[in-house]
């Protein structure tokens, strides 16, 4: 099984971070904890979810349990808004229901009389649409400029160090991530793709193999970070060959190297697609090989677009230090009819080894150089599941 270190390929990849109110103060789970806050008592269940629709007096909300349900607005429903990140009621502002707009997140509080019980809207709690952006785009860059991220290889919990084995254009290098008691840690739900599933967890839960991703402060020596957040998980690595595609059932066949056997991937609206440019591809592969051929270029200098204040595009930008998973996150997704029978893939995928089909978190293409320059460890090294524009709270947003 190729094990695969941690990226921005996509960020722990960009469309570690749906990201929303902090990549790990999710807004599914700020929204969630103002559920318990704004009524405690309530014997009947708060729907939450995204406005999908509005007419006259009331809203089509898309729960976050996967039903649609209509709302009905009176003139005794209190509505109103709270920033991205909001734990409590304390920063609400009461709002009229014209400012409700498709695409905001929104918490309904019912109030239950009778035997059977008849429910009417209570209140509506509304975080609205663009400042969810605006903060997503906040932190993903802050995860961009700040993050790290690789393959856990040593876990000391006494100490409150993670030891990780990451690839930069230099080369391979550990580094030890220190967890303090202010680091905020959280692992991957079982199954999921989306950072906004992480569940609160402890450098206790984490074990070498699994994937790390953290926020904070590079040490001046590259060999320690200090870290304010940490995102961890167990992922399935394939390595191979597209031998089928289907892209009405969403399906890739893979002929993974690793165990010669054909693996079922399934792609979601949450997986990323993207492919390596094939100059790009073979400057990270002659890296990978330990120094560069001659005549190449000192730095990895791909032809991907820049993002400001993040960074360049060769990485080497604010905080990038040639680190080759931000530079890979910065690539455009693509869709899935970009890939054909044939095509060298490398994939991070959610599922157990027995499952008969697993659900792509990341799908790498134009990866053949890499696979034929380099070890397993060093290519796994390369690409990550995590996604900074597709975990921690964008999904939120949907």
């Amino acid at each position: 099984m190729l094990k695969l270190g941690i990226e921005t390929c996509g960020v722990f990849a960009e469309n570690v971070l749906r990201v929303g109110a902090g990549l790990f103060l999710l807004l599914m789970g700020a929204i969630s904890v103002l559920a318990q806050s704004a009524a405690p008592q309530a014997k009947t269940p708060p729907i939450l979810g995204t406005i999908k629709a509005i007419a006259e007096e009331s809203l089509t909300v898309a729960t976050d349990a996967g039903a649609e349900t209509k709302v009905t607005v009176t003139s005794a429903t209190k509505l109103l808004r709270v920033p991205p990140g909001s734990k409590d009621l304390s920063q609400a502002e009461a709002i009229s229901f014209s400012e409700f707009q498709p695409g905001d997140r929104i918490l309904v509080r019912l109030r239950c009389a009778g035997d059977p019980p008849v429910c009417e809207t209570g209140s509506v709690i509304a975080m609205k649409k663009s400042d969810i952006a605006e903060k997503q785009a906040h932190e993903r860059e802050e995860w961009q400029k700040h993050g790290i991220g690789g393959l856990v290889k040593n876990v000391d919990p006494a100490q409150g160090t993670i030891t990780i084995g990451t690839m930069t254009a230099a080369g391979k290098k550990d580094v030890a991530v220190e967890i303090g008691g202010s680091t905020i840690v959280r692992r991957y739900a079982p199954g999921s793709v989306k950072f906004d599933d992480a569940k609160v967890s402890s450098i206790a839960e984490v074990s070498p193999g699994d994937q790390l991703r953290a926020r904070g402060v590079r040490g001046a020596d590259g060999a320690s970070f200090t870290a304010d957040e940490v995102v961890t998980g167990a992922f399935r690595n394939i390595a191979g060959t597209i031998s089928a595609l289907d892209a009405g059932a969403g399906t890739l066949t893979v002929s993974d190297v690793a165990t010669k056997k054909s693996e079922v991937v399934k792609i979601s609206p949450d997986s990323q697609l993207r492919k390596l440019p094939a100059q790009m591809a073979q400057l990270i592969a002659t890296r990978l090989k330990g120094g560069a051929a001659a005549g190449a270029p000192a730095t990895v200098n791909a032809p991907v677009p820049t993002t400001g204040q993040g960074g360049t595009a060769n990485g080497q930008g604010r905080g990038g230090g040639g680190d080759l998973q931000q530079l890979l996150g910065r690539l455009p997704a693509v869709p899935l009819s970009d890939f054909q029978k044939g095509d060298v893939v490398m994939i991070v995928a959610t599922g157990a080894a027995k499952d008969a089909q697993v659900t792509a978190i990341t799908v790498l293409g134009g990866v053949e150089p890499l696979l034929q320059a380099t070890t397993q460890e060093q290519a796994s090294s390369i690409l990550t599941p995590w996604s900074l524009s597709n975990g921690g709270g964008d999904a939120a947003a949907q």
